[in-house]
């Protein structure tokens, strides 16, 4: 394998990284990519979600969910858990 195709399968592996940590259902959420959640992509999915709600998962107060939040919230019935299909 030459050193550029190397480099391009690294690059997108690397872009990819932020939806897998995530998880399967998350990622679907995650309309950016980047590996967590805004209150804005979590009520385009659940319109349900208030802020309130929102600010309830957001354990740590950063104004956005990562992996172990959202795994939180889905854990306490705050957000629902990927269905498997």
């Amino acid at each position: 394998m030459t050193k550029t195709i190397k480099l391009t399968f690294a690059a997108l592996a690397a872009s990819c990284l932020p939806a897998f940590a995530m998880g399967a259902g998350a990622a679907e959420v995650d309309a950016n990519g980047d590996g967590i959640l805004s209150a804005t992509e979590v009520q385009a999915v659940y319109p349900d979600v208030t802020a309130e709600q929102f600010s309830a998962m957001d354990l740590n107060a950063d104004g956005a969910l990562d992996d172990g939040e959202v795994q939180a919230a889905q854990e306490a019935g705050l957000m629902p858990a990927p269905s498997e299909g």
